[in-house]
């Protein structure tokens, strides 16, 4: 796990051009602490940088950029690939030989190999930029689930990529704000891919490549397939529940391999709790759990941790969370964001203690409540089908009348899937946006409506809520929100619940299996009912919360109304202050007051 940048530059002298990589490395040290390479190819005016994390082969052997032995091949490479070890036997059988233990060895051996198809024989999360020397062709290639993040920036004749938009700004390459980011970052209340707050660094999107070719200076960006999976549905209950408990047996087994110390984030939740109740099958006293708990009572999950630490055998680190934390650490936690979010206060600090306490990677349960219908939403979408028979500008006409609980109603006057994801996660109505940031109210639907791709055909089920929590909530907030954090303490978060043969799998399975209106997740599970402690499972849904409604509520520089500009803005803080709305709105509209 790592942090990576390049430049390719036709304009400038290579000398310059490895300053600027040099510069976005520096701002990216925090997520590969251990080691710093540069490559510098003159010729085709390209210089690749990495920060280094050590994982897998902890020796010098693993130094990046790498090449093969004939270095014609390089690559700066981010993530961790679960089946290097089959993949390298393979290649072995086809007289490939290594000179390292690495990953990393074996996505070049892949591709010299199986060329382009390779990317899709890969298990794993991962970013890496790969530049053939032979063919004068660069590639950026992302993960199908998009847990590793990898933005780039395209001029004439110039390519830049960064593991995070800093980099960007550190080397100089563009500071130009992206006009129309506080519009999607007040609806959505995370900047949704693929746009950043960078005007023209955009982030490539999961399971997709892109090409550079240096002879012409041109791209192109395609998609690519994961080998070997089948779409065959699945309609038997009993047998969904076989294949998920081996599936995810399989990619927890897999995402245990390091030759660094790793852990659990253990939250006291269902998922966190098995996550951890299996690793535990493997690494027993090796494996080391991770808890946060706090002084207030109805957010404390210590009893529920309890139930699963008494079955496991390692060692747990609990840490107290108080507001004085929040206070103290909230600058640094901010300029950790890299772009403005609502999440991400709680991965920080459960990064921040796992760091402390001596480990590289932990495993977290992010994944299953998306595939698995474990928000409120996969019940709440099929409402919408009723509200939409309701003429659309009777929505727009009763914007002023509504109470701030129901404004969100208002974007029902707009027939578009983006509309219905935002009724039921957005934070600020169309209207409200429009006001604060002095604008027209159709300006910011024309900018909430178009460039995010959704899907053609639109059910109101179950299915479609699948769809919008996995890729807009969990795509551009939890994912990007768990990395960043988590990586500002230089530590690696692997999710085996977004196992390519997992999700393949959750997808197979018929929706009136996967989903249930009666009890969330409730094929995953009974498919473990012999592992999980029912008192787990069986009780309302928390998830992995902060008391940050007191907490933001009684901290000054986000509550003193007089501090925000723009009377909306003070009027919506005096709500906040008076707990009639939710700290996420309050948050939202302190961090965007610099831009306004």
């Amino acid at each position: 796990m790592c942090r990576i940048a390049g430049v390719i530059n036709n304009h400038l002298h290579p000398q310059l051009i490895r300053g600027q990589v040099k510069a976005m490395c520096q701002a990216l040290q925090h997520g590969g602490p251990d080691d710093e390479g540069i490559f510098v190819d003159e010729k085709n005016n390209l210089v690749f940088g990495h920060r280094r994390l050590s994982i897998i082969d902890l020796s010098a052997s693993g130094h990046q950029p790498m090449a093969d032995v004939r270095q014609k091949i390089w690559i700066t490479f981010n993530g961790e690939i679960y089946n290097y070890l089959e993949l390298r036997n393979e290649l072995l059988t086809l007289g490939v030989e290594f000179t390292s233990a690495t990953d990393t060895e074996v996505i070049i051996a892949a591709y010299m190999q199986w060329g382009t198809d390779a990317f899709g024989r890969f298990r794993g999360m991962f970013a890496f930029a790969l530049f053939d020397s032979i063919k004068k062709l660069t590639y950026l290639v992302r993960d199908t689930a998009g847990i590793k993040p990898l933005y780039y920036f395209i001029r004439p004749g110039q390519l830049s990529f960064a593991s995070e938009t800093r980099a960007f700004i550190a080397a100089g390459i563009t500071t130009e704000n992206e006009a129309a980011w506080p519009v999607r970052f007040l609806a959505f209340g995370h900047v949704p891919e693929p746009y950043t707050i960078l005007k023209n660094v955009f982030s490539l999107a999961k399971g997709h490549y892109l090409c550079w070719n240096h002879a012409s200076s041109t791209h192109v960006i395609n998609t690519y397939k994961i080998a070997g999976q089948t779409k065959d549905q699945i309609t038997d209950t009993y047998e969904a529940q076989h294949f998920i408990k081996q599936t995810l047996m399989n990619g927890v087994h897999r995402q245990l391999i390091a030759d660094a110390p790793l852990g659990v984030f253990l939250s006291g939740g269902t998922d966190s709790s098995l996550i951890t109740l299996l690793a535990d099958k493997e690494k027993k006293e090796q494996l080391k759990t991770i808890s946060i708990f706090f002084n207030e009572k109805s957010y404390d999950e210590q009893a529920y941790q309890r139930l699963v630490l008494d079955k496991v055998s390692g060692q747990n680190f609990p840490h107290l969370v108080q507001q004085q934390d929040f206070e103290n650490h909230l600058p640094e936690i901010i300029s950790a964001m890299d772009m403005p979010t609502t999440d991400g206060i709680n991965s920080w600090f459960i990064s921040k203690y796992a760091h402390e306490d001596g480990l590289k990677a932990v495993l977290s349960g992010v994944g299953a409540d998306e595939y698995f219908g474990g928000y409120p939403s996969f019940n709440r979408i099929r409402y919408i089908r009723h509200l939409k028979k309701i003429p659309p500008f009777l929505f727009s006409a009763a914007h002023g009348l509504l109470p701030d609980p129901y404004k969100k109603l208002t974007f029902l006057a707009n027939k578009h899937p983006i509309a219905d994801y935002l009724l039921l996660r957005g934070l600020f109505s169309p209207g409200d946006i429009a006001r604060t940031l002095d604008m027209g109210e159709n300006e910011v639907r024309d900018i909430l409506f178009n460039g995010i791709n959704v899907p053609e055909n639109y059910n109101y089920d179950a299915k479609q809520a699948s769809w919008f929590e996995t890729n807009l909530y969990m795509q551009n907030q939890l994912l990007r929100d768990t990395d960043v954090m988590s990586m500002n303490h230089g530590l690696e978060v692997r999710v085996p619940f977004l196992d390519e043969d997992f999700t393949n799998l959750a997808e197979r399975i018929s929706p009136s299996i996967r989903f249930s209106q009666q009890q969330a997740k409730k094929v995953l599970i009974d498919s473990f009912s012999d592992l999980l402690p029912q008192a787990v499972w069986n009780r309302p849904k928390m998830g992995f919360s902060f008391p940050l409604q007191r907490w933001m509520g009684e901290y000054n520089p986000i509550s003193d109304s007089a501090l925000y500009k723009g009377k909306l803005a003070q009027n919506t803080i005096k709500k906040f202050k008076n707990n009639q709305i939710h700290w996420s709105k309050a948050f939202a509209l302190y961090q965007i007051q610099p831009y306004v």
